[in-house]
């Protein structure tokens, strides 16, 4: 089992942690971690463990392991790979880390601004985007742009609930993603509020407030498939 940090504080960079394990191809397991896992749309995060020598082990990414408390750290390469037992630091690449928070959060205003249920989704380094089931409609580009960034300027408080299994059973309208379901079994679900705007399950790692977003842009409007359509934003200043 790996404590997941982030899930309480996505603005931890570092942490002290304990080497639990070695997977058979190298991943290196932790007793806690700052590191996300892919999953939801949104790549794991990289960085370093820094053993007590000094010596350090480039993450290439973090995925999930074959339980839902497992998190696997990949090593960039084999050549070293620490000790079960071993003291660690492990420290997120946070200026990517921060752009995937950025823009995850912005999606979730996306999916507000245009209320149609979600058929996929992918956040990248300043890029980020959501396909909707939509009947034959024009989507004008400009128009969702100006929504978007009048939200994000808004500076609305994003923050974290929990409920039951149960109760999201109760609330269905909360699920927006047609093709990936909010994990259960542990008897409680996550829910991200993003102030008045949005209110969904997500075990993904955001902003505080949306102000930290930055303006954004459309960047372009797909038809994939008969009513897919596919929304691909990124950050203005990156356009």
């Amino acid at each position: 089992m790996t404590t997941a940090l982030f899930r309480d504080d996505a603005y931890l960079t570092r942490t002290a942690a304990r080497v639990t394990g070695v997977t058979e191809r190298g991943g290196i397991l932790l007793d806690r971690t700052v590191f996300y896992p892919t999953g939801g749309g949104q790549p794991g995060d990289s960085g370093w463990l820094t053993l007590g020598d000094g010596q350090r082990i480039t993450i290439a990414t973090t995925v999930k392991g074959d339980t839902p408390d497992e998190i696997i750290h990949v090593p960039a390469s084999a050549d070293v790979l620490p000790e079960a037992g071993s003291e660690v630091t492990a420290e997120i690449n946070w200026d990517v880390r921060y752009r995937y928070m950025r823009m995850h959060s912005c999606l979730h205003i996306l999916s507000a601004v245009l209320p149609y249920p979600v058929t996929g989704g992918q956040v990248s380094d300043g890029k980020g985007r959501l396909d909707f089931d939509i009947p034959e409609a024009v989507l004008d580009k400009d128009e969702i742009t100006e929504k978007l960034n009048a939200l994000i300027a808004g500076s609305h408080p994003v923050g974290s609930d929990w409920i039951t299994d149960a109760e999201l059973d109760a609330r269905p309208e909360l699920v927006k993603t047609m093709s990936v379901q909010p994990p259960r079994g542990a008897g409680r679900v996550r829910l991200i509020r993003v102030g008045e705007i949005d209110l969904q399950p997500c075990g993904g790692t955001h902003v505080r407030n949306t102000s930290e977003i930055g303006a954004v842009r459309v960047r372009k409007i797909e038809k994939k498939g008969r009513q897919n359509r596919r929304v691909s934003l990124e950050f203005a200043d990156e356009a």
